[in-house]
């Protein structure tokens, strides 16, 4: 199995390069984020300033290379950058995903040189903002499903069709579409556009009231009649749903370490309020079975680490990452949501209050193991890899 560890390139020893990027997304995320973390959340408000400033450090283009100003770092490096982003404010680091591991990754790997020129350097700077569409209202895990249109007239697509839980859809002037190009072959008839908002018929529906991650903007699109150049396919027709899986695999590598992020984080807190609380008489983390809990967390959550960090290197090697994405982003989910809910517990009554972080992360936590792609999503993805 090409999944073997054995196998893997990973230098586990971290570069001093490597330690001045986390430290770097580390301080960011304690000194911009974390003062407005609940004040976004209660009022669902996307973190702009923070996005802007983000452009600034370079994160948004993280893998894109400088000659299109990128920052040129390897895939591990952005994956450093994700988790330091997540530990303090998940929404944030969402965010970053949609915009940078789904929209400009798509047009990274699938745009001819002419798209890549004209599109990937406002992306990769923040000038604009990306978003990726994909799920219907009818067509969420069965993409093959969806209803979304573009017919061919003379040198000009007319896109139809409605998209739903478009994350980054209020604010973004980028999106990459998923249509059917031919409607009678289903997954291979599916085709894959850059759209501009400035392309007209593009409008913002229904937004999302959503349990967590209330800060990362979630909405329908609707698009009606949207004229799209011929030169804005990507690719050729009928390939948008094998580029969709790819961009899914490289994504999935993004909500991993989002997730390792998120855990670390819950793991961080339960240890300042175990430290803290004193419980007859003697602070919580001298009793034994909190103690094991946090041992459980501390261990799972490095396991997921090492996971993410090996589908993150093969992607850095251009190998094949279906199976070691999957992986990775299975495991680290499920870890994040037995430490949120690890962690509350520790903090008893307290971890039901909007007092302590835990309570967001436990909300927080589960679109992780239901956006791109669920548990059981990943699980068939493995199946069928192993079984080969």
């Amino acid at each position: 199995m090409d999944s073997d560890i054995a196998s893997t390139g990973i230098d586990f020893r971290v570069t001093d390069e490597m330690k001045m990027l986390r430290q770097t997304a580390r301080e960011f995320a304690e000194a911009e984020i974390k003062p407005q973390v609940m004040k976004l959340d209660e009022a669902q408000e996307f973190p702009m300033t923070i996005f802007r400033k983000m452009a600034d450090l370079g994160f948004l283009g993280a893998t894109v290379p400088t000659d299109l100003e990128g920052a040129g770092l390897s895939t591990l490096e952005f994956v450093a950058i994700m988790e330091e982003i997540a530990r303090v404010d998940p929404s944030v680091a969402l965010t970053i995903a949609a915009h940078s591991g789904l929209c400009l990754q798509h047009i990274s790997m699938f745009a001819n040189d002419r798209q890549k020129k004209i599109y990937v350097p406002d992306l990769a700077t923040g000038r604009k903002i990306g978003s990726w569409c994909l799920t219907e209202p009818g067509s969420g895990s069965d993409a093959g499903g969806m209803k979304t249109n573009a017919v061919l007239k003379e040198s000009t697509y007319i896109l139809n069709g409605t998209k739903t839980f478009i994350t980054n859809g209020s604010y973004a002037s980028t999106f990459v579409v998923t249509a059917k190009t031919d409607m009678s072959k289903g997954k291979s008839g599916i085709s894959a556009f850059i759209v501009e908002k400035s392309f007209g018929g593009i409008s913002v529906g229904k937004k999302e009231n959503k349990l967590g991650m209330r800060a990362s903007d979630t909405v329908q699109l609707n698009f009606d009649n949207v004229p799209v150049p011929r030169e804005n396919l990507l690719g050729t027709e009928g390939e948008g749903f094998k580029q969709a899986l790819a961009v899914l695999d490289s994504g999935r590598v993004g909500i991993a370490a989002l997730s390792v992020g998120l855990a670390q984080g819950a793991l961080d807190a339960a240890l300042k309020y175990g430290k803290e609380r004193r419980q007859f008489g003697q602070p919580l983390v001298e009793f034994q079975g909190i103690q094991f809990s946090l041992a459980d967390m501390a261990t799972e959550i490095v396991a997921a680490r090492f996971l993410t960090y090996r589908a993150a290197d093969a992607k850095s090697r251009g190998e094949s990452i279906t199976l070691l994405a999957a992986e990775a982003k299975l495991f680290a989910s499920e870890i994040a949501a037995k430490a949120a809910s690890a962690a509350v517990q520790i903090h008893g009554g307290y971890g039901f209050t909007k007092d302590y972080p835990v309570e967001k992360f436990y909300r927080d936590v589960k679109l992780l193991t239901i956006g791109e792609g669920t548990s059981e999503v990943q699980k068939m993805v493995i199946a069928k890899n192993i079984l080969k």
